[in-house]
């Protein structure tokens, strides 16, 4: 498919302009939990929302690296945002290297994405399935009508739902042979039911709600793919890989925002019996120290490892990227966490932006696959390779 849309290239020098904007916003939304609008308005306005879409369609074609310094800035001003971001720029990039949306559907929705900001994100958690990175079928069940389909039933952790423009629903088919198949649907569309009850302890204003779909009406032109009923039709865990680097990279942000909050407070807290700043004792210069190797290094495995992604080295294998993004998530939580027990109270009090942080980043482990899933993955691989 050739085009002569052209979308922007973004920035990548100009992303502190884009994380002090979001920053600006961050704790307001973090306490309402509404939608995010200003911060995915200046993601747009940066182009940053379409920077993987391929070169084909008239996108920047950005890679793994890119995006991860992308997520990295968007986390550091507000997390929410940058995960709602991330869902749209895994799904171009998933475009980008494997075409398998249709061709007049995808080709639409860039072009919409090129004037106003369009969202995206797969929506695949069941109440009874849980996580598809652990293996299992859709309940949400698809079924043939005379100009496509119509979908049934109940997902969970929909992130940015209320803003989202298009949903990618995973659904089995209830034809004599069951198919699994992924189908775009509007996120406008009659018949969703959101149910506003994300009220999580971090990302507050990722807007994780649960949804309903009551016979949602699916034109037969917005099946993504399609696949037989069985093991192939479920999540590949290790396919995915290189786009867990980015989400590493997304929290890692946000540990950054802690560690700058950090030295402010280090710097600025005096204590009378001191009379000199915090930061010129050994306790907090150790703590700064720990803090700073484990954020570089991390920093050191995430990037790097992306840039062998996009470089196509065939020795950086898929587990390594769970490796390294094991590795983050934990410096990131635990970098986070020796910066607020260092402050004691004012750590935990809701006046300071150490204490959202610190709940952000929780959410680190969480995505899937989950951290004991990697492992599984890291040591069947090393244990295969000593035979």
């Amino acid at each position: 498919m050739t085009t002569a849309l052209r979308l922007p290239v973004p920035d990548l020098a100009g992303l502190p302009t884009v994380t002090d904007r979001l920053s600006a916003t961050a704790a307001a939304y973090d306490r309402t939990g509404a939608f995010p609008s200003d911060g995915i308005r200046a993601a747009h306005e940066a182009g940053l929302l379409t920077a993987t879409v391929s070169e084909r369609y008239g996108g920047p074609g950005l890679g793994v690296a890119a995006t991860a310094h992308i997520l990295h800035a968007l986390g550091e001003g507000d997390p929410s945002v940058a995960l709602i971001a991330a869902m749209s720029l895994t799904i171009h990039h998933r475009q980008a290297v494997w075409p398998h949306w249709p061709e007049e559907l995808y080709g639409r929705i860039v072009a919409a994405a090129a004037g106003r900001p369009v969202l995206l994100n797969h929506v695949r958690v069941e109440p009874e399935l849980g996580s598809p990175a652990r293996g299992g079928l859709p309940a949400t069940v698809a079924r043939r009508t005379a100009t496509g389909w119509t979908l049934t039933g109940r997902k969970r952790f929909a992130t940015g739902v209320e803003g989202l423009d298009w949903l990618l629903v995973w659904a089995t088919t209830d034809e004599p042979t069951p198919r699994v198949g992924t189908f775009a649907v509007p996120g406008a569309s009659p018949g969703i039911e959101i149910t506003h009850r994300w009220d999580h302890l971090g990302l507050r204003a990722s807007g994780s709600h649960d949804i309903a779909l009551h016979e949602v009406e699916v034109p037969a032109g917005n099946l993504v793919d399609i696949a037989a009923h069985g093991p192939g039709a479920e999540q590949d865990n290790r396919a995915a890989a290189a786009l867990h680097l980015p989400l590493a990279a997304l929290y890692l942000g946000v540990a950054r925002a802690a560690q700058r909050y950090f030295h402010r407070f280090a710097h600025e807290r005096i204590p009378a019996n001191l009379g000199h700043p915090v930061a010129r004792t050994e306790r907090f210069r150790r703590a700064a120290g720990e803090i700073a190797l484990r954020l570089d290094s991390a920093e050191q495995l995430v990037f790097r490892g992306a840039e062998r992604v996009d470089a196509a080295d065939e020795t950086y294998t898929p587990e390594l990227a769970l490796g390294a993004r094991v590795l983050a998530d934990r410096h990131s939580v635990e970098a986070v966490g020796l910066a607020m027990r260092l402050l004691g109270n004012p750590g935990l009090s809701r006046d300071n932006p150490l204490e959202r942080h610190f709940r952000d980043v929780q959410c680190a482990p969480v995505h899937a696959p989950q951290e004991d899933v990697a492992l599984l993955a890291v040591g069947s691989r090393v244990l295969e390779g000593t035979r």
